[in-house]
């Protein structure tokens, strides 16, 4: 995951928690995320590294003593975000056998949405962590196709999460690494069925980034994932209405509409994009109106002195033009008559 500037652990800690030590380790020197060592493991030089695959022993409670999860061997790799964040950024620093003692805010677990029905909104846990195990992770090109693809879902389900904890950045790392996923080269050969259940899985993934992507307002990105779904999947309602989204909030209302109408016609029941749709229209009938008064402004209104109409009388001073002929044809008899008299003398 992209680091954040509140979320890098320190090596150095800060206060000491009331009465004698063990001393609690400041995390991130903010206060919100501390560490205290109950059982010293084997050394520095044992503790696990980003991108390694860790198994440990955890109990999480509230802060009245209440129970919410205890796993005895909970595996993720870390560093990719699979588990909660104060996890994430406090195993790293447990030695091989340590076992920890977490305090965390909210903002490192579950944040104001909380985990129905255990875990309330805006709740601090306290983690007891055993280190029990780190190996690094298996070779992308020597899984199998039923790995990848568990793999993959694992990551994909991580990003929902994040997804509706409202943490589009976590969730977009989530989904970016499932894509990794099924993208690495393998040397191991698929079944067609577990290829389609890949390109299956990776759509929905590319789905699920374009969402994310949207939120964030990463318009091109976003454009960019529904076009990868639609060269799977042209009929892709879902790529089909956001990418219509996207290009609405470009103002390219003319690209837009009929790309929302296209994916109206595969699902005609589908409220959500006939309103979206209607709302486009609208806008799209604005625009032109505006453009329309903008260019009369810009070469004037014809309109406005009204039609030339035609005239039924004829001005005072006006002359028919056979009489105009006649005295033409006399003015230049008159000068001919002159320059014959004028050379005779």
């Amino acid at each position: 995951a992209p680091p954040r500037e509140d979320t890098r652990p320190s090596e150095q800690g800060g206060g000491e928690a009331s009465g004698d030590a063990p001393e609690w380790l400041d995390v991130l020197g903010s206060g919100l995320l501390k560490k205290k060592t109950l059982v010293p493991g084997r050394g520095v030089d044992t503790r696990p590294r980003k991108g390694q695959d860790v198994t440990i022993r955890l109990k999480a409670t509230l802060q009245d003593g209440r129970v919410v999860e205890e796993n005895p061997a909970l595996t993720f790799t870390l560093g990719d975000c699979d588990v909660l964040q104060a996890l994430d950024l406090c195993v790293q620093l447990l030695e091989m056998g340590e076992t920890a003692l977490i305090m965390s805010d909210a903002k490192y677990c579950y944040g104001a949405q909380g985990r129905s029905p255990d875990v309330p909104p805006n709740a601090a846990l306290t983690l007891e962590v055993e280190l029990l195990a780190a190996q690094d992770a298996p070779d992308l090109e020597l899984l199998s196709g039923k790995e990848k693809i568990e793999l993959a879902n694992r990551k994909r389900e991580r990003g929902n999460f994040f997804y509706q904890q409202g943490d589009y950045v976590l969730a977009i790392n989530s989904y970016d690494i499932a894509l990794k996923v099924i993208g690495s080269s393998s040397k191991v050969d698929f079944s067609l069925e577990e290829e389609a259940e890949l390109l299956d899985v990776k759509v929905k993934c590319l789905n699920n980034l374009a969402a994310s992507q949207l939120k964030l307002d990463h318009y091109e990105a976003a454009l960019k994932s529904c076009n990868l779904v639609l060269e799977h999947q042209p009929g892709n309602i879902k790529a089909l209405f956001r990418k219509g989204k996207v290009l609405a909030q470009q103002g390219e209302y003319r690209e837009a509409i009929p790309i929302l109408k296209a994916a109206l016609k595969l699902e005609p029941s589908n409220k959500t994009i006939h309103a979206e749709l209607s709302k486009l229209v609208k806008k799209h009938t604005d625009q032109k109106n505006v453009e329309t008064e903008m260019y009369r402004k810009m070469l004037g209104n014809p309109s406005a002195a009204g039609a030339p109409g035609k005239c039924k009388d004829k001005l005072p001073w006006s002359i028919p033009w056979k009489w105009l002929f006649g005295a033409t044809a006399i003015a230049l008899g008159g000068v001919a008559l002159s320059v014959v008299i004028a050379a005779r003398n």
